[in-house]
């Protein structure tokens, strides 16, 4: 091989500046499974994804005509000199799927149209086409709710009032008020008592008030009387307000209906979406919405048992796709399962199973962390995947923080040493061995093992939760412990989250919860608005300089004219690239000339939002309503943060940290977290640990639902749910300490507790 073909094999990165690069030089191995590590913030997304992913995209879109190019995401060149041999890039995130109510796990893996292609060539009796058994065409479409599944229906908790009578205003919707016109018609209508309570009609009356719509009733006094047409008042309600066009109703009115309205299955196709031809047909004795609802590992044996040789490649691909789900970790879902139901961890796993059918060969596959939301047990499965992709041809580049996937590797590069400002070189490149040796954050950690708490706290008291049967769970019941740590676990689909976010947090509606969703915000929403820190300090400005904190702020009085306080310009060039550039006016300090005139103690306000959340803590010392909120940031590891730093700019794990360092303050409380170790490099769980542990010093409760083993041997009460996801779980297998779980026989979580404490 010669020289220049040696070159090729690598990708080169040179000169990348992106966020807190440090002039990053760096090669990437072609055809191989990199794994970049590094703390929280230390540069691994700037430079997989903002740097290499993003030159790579495009790159790959500027070879389509500007026309074209207007319908494509849009990307900028980044901060880089250089990025030789790159590849097409496939970027697999994990971003939440959309697509609304009509996508679902069967089209998004795109297993639906093979599933609909069977049924058209080997169903009885023949229906047609493919698209005869589609719920997304007019061919296939249930007629009475559009292929939905659902229709929009009186909710009749809201729409009567049991315990009260007609006279007393039973009717709860504005039409039926007492004293009109309409509510005269019921009164009137004498078939049932208007003084009785609604709650105590007999069905024949109930049905009468609601439904019936037959005879007339006289209304109005002796010199007005008039005869008018009798309709139910759930009759009336359906006709003025669900069967009408939205469109030709006012907003206000809109409101108002959806106020005694909520969606229900649909009476004719009861959920299955489909029309009652594509419903009766029959491969096997199976229709498609009763195969579609299977979850994946059940379905997989059916379709296997299924011998029809006019249609067995067509069986084949179909096994082959829906067994990718499973190899995958994904089997307790169904085909028809909304995408929009999904996980971030579950939405990307479904997104590589499309991939895993392309044949297409030395393409870049870029993973935002695959292995969250994945059980220990799971994890080999993903791995296994992963190295899939490479054998097939292909450049695999991950960013991970997962001891398992790290140790699959064929090459590592570590990033850091630390975060933010003290991040951002490659401080390691090589093999997973080489790492174990290396004095990196990552080598250090790399082979640390978790031991199992010695002297678990003892409960308070106790939350009970009782005849949970949220989605597969069994009817469950329990109690979890007051004053300690909680770690509520099992493998992906076994009911932690229906258990907590679904009973748990509705029967304890105290509980502050902190889960994975992103902070409500904008992108002049940043470190201290969210936190509150900004308040006290443009407080602090404004006293010492005598004049309104208004000025102090980038939304407000003080704000640059040029850029309203954003600091930059943001250009839209229609179907061309938009362009962001640093404000000519404030050069990207934000505010007027006049209030960069002030200072405090010797800094101005945008001096101030540029520091890390780590030097403002020092610099406002003697500030007592600034500390406290900064020194929870400190404590939940988002020191290096700047304090005028953009919320859009941060992570999954950083924006729950950072959801977390705002609720610190409740003393007593409840707390759940869902998965905290999101995003979090090893040596940071050590850290959050120690945060969990304060809450609970201080009096509070705290419940997290986890899969990293460091926190579940650190917890003092465990419950294991199980034994498997979907309908094999729903149960709960173990109850007790970490110490007892390496004793349980039945649990997947102390199958792999105990073999990663011996190991």
């Amino acid at each position: 091989m010669t020289q220049a073909e040696t070159a090729t094999e690598w990708i080169r990165v040179t000169g990348a500046r992106e966020h807190n690069l440090a002039d990053v030089t760096v090669g990437i191995p072609k055809r191989q499974l990199t794994v970049v590590t590094g703390v929280s913030g230390s540069g691994k997304s700037s430079l997989v994804f903002d740097t290499v992913a993003a030159e790579a995209q495009r790159q790959l879109n500027e070879t389509f005509t500007a026309f074209a190019r207007g319908f494509l995401p849009s990307y900028g060149h980044p901060d880089v000199d250089m990025i030789e041999n790159l590849s097409a890039a496939i970027v697999v995130d994990q971003h939440r799927l959309g697509g609304g109510s009509r996508s679902t796990v069967g089209t998004i893996t795109d297993i639906a149209p093979l599933l609909r292609l069977l049924f058209s060539r080997a169903g009885e009796p023949y229906v047609g086409y493919s698209n005869e058994f589609s719920f997304n065409k007019p061919e296939g479409m249930c007629p009475d709710c559009e292929g939905l599944g659902e229709i929009v229906d009186i909710d009749m908790e809201t729409f009567i009032d049991p315990a009260k009578s007609l006279n007393d205003g039973g009717l709860l919707a504005p039409l039926f008020k007492v004293d009109t016109w309409v509510w005269q018609i019921y009164v009137s209508s004498g078939r049932f008592d208007p003084d009785k309570q609604i709650g105590e009609y007999t069905d024949d009356e109930r049905h009468a008030l609601l439904e019936a719509t037959e005879g007339s009733v006289p209304i109005g006094d002796d010199g007005q009387q008039m005869n008018a047409s009798y309709e139910g008042a759930a009759a009336k309600f359906r006709r003025l307000y669900i069967q009408r066009d939205a469109a030709e109703m006012a907003e206000r009115t809109r409101r108002m209906a959806a106020e005694f309205t909520t969606s229900v299955t649909c009476p004719a196709c009861h959920g299955a979406r489909l029309k009652p031809a594509a419903l009766a047909c029959r491969v096997s004795g199976y229709g498609i919405a009763e195969l579609s609802s299977m979850e994946a590992a059940e379905l997989v044996k059916v379709l296997a048992g299924l011998n029809i040789e006019n249609v067995a490649p067509v069986v084949d691909a179909l096994t082959h796709r829906v067994q990718h789900l499973v190899d995958i970790g994904l089997g307790y879902l169904s085909l028809d399962r909304p995408t929009g139901t999904l996980s971030g961890g579950e939405s990307q796993r479904i997104k590589l199973v499309r991939h895993l059918a392309s044949t297409l060969t030395d393409m870049l596959y870029v993973f935002d962390e695959p292995s969250v939301g994945l059980h220990a047990r799971d994890v080999h499965r993903l791995t296994d995947l992963l190295m899939k992709l490479r054998d097939n041809g292909n450049t695999v580049l991950v960013v991970e923080h997962d001891r398992d996937v790290i140790a699959a590797a064929d090459h590592v590069i570590d990033i850091g040493p630390g975060a933010g400002a003290d991040g951002g070189h490659v401080v390691f490149t090589g093999t997973v061995d080489e790492l174990k040796a290396a004095p990196t954050l990552t080598g250090r950690h790399i082979e640390a093992r978790p031991t199992p708490k010695p002297h678990p706290r003892k409960p308070t008291g106790m939350l009970p939760v009782t005849n949970a049967r949220v989605h597969n769970l069994q009817n469950v019941s329990l109690e979890l412990p007051t004053g300690v740590l909680t770690a509520v676990t099992g493998v992906a689909g076994s009911g932690k989250s229906s258990l907590i976010h679904g009973v748990f947090c509705v029967q304890h509606p105290g509980a502050v919860v902190v889960d994975q969703s992103a902070p409500t915000a904008n992108r002049r929403s940043n470190t201290a608005t969210y936190t509150g820190a900004l308040d006290p300090i443009r407080r602090a400005f404004a006293r010492a300089n005598g004049v309104s904190p208004s000025l102090f702020s980038a939304n407000s009085t003080g704000a640059c004219e040029t850029c309203q306080g954003a600091g930059v310009i943001y250009t839209d060039l229609a179907f061309l690239e938009g362009v962001t550039s640093t404000c000519d006016s404030c050069h990207g300090r934000r505010f007027t000339d006049e209030v960069l005139a002030y200072h405090l103690d010797g800094a101005t306000i945008s001096d101030v939002l540029e520091m890390p959340v780590a030097e403002a803590l020092k610099f406002f010392a003697g500030q007592r309503k600034v500390q406290p909120i900064l020194q929870a940031v400190v404590d939940v590891g988002l020191d290096y943060l700047r304090l005028g730093q953009p919320l859009t700019s941060l992570s999954g794990g950083e924006c729950q940290r950072i959801k977390l360092a705002t609720e610190l303050h409740r003393e007593g409380a409840v707390y759940v977290l869902d998965e905290p170790t999101t995003g979090l490099h090893l040596s940071d769980i050590e850290r959050l640990l120690e945060v969990l542990d304060r809450l609970v010093e201080r009096g509070s409760t705290v419940i997290v639902i986890e899969h990293d083993l460091d926190v579940i041997a650190h917890a003092d009460w465990i419950v294991d749910l199980g034994p498997d996801g979907g309908s094999g779980g729903g149960r709960v297998v173990f109850e007790g300490t970490a110490a007892q779980l390496l004793e349980a026989p039945d649990s997947h979580t102390g199958e792999y507790l105990r073999r990663a404490v011996a190991a």
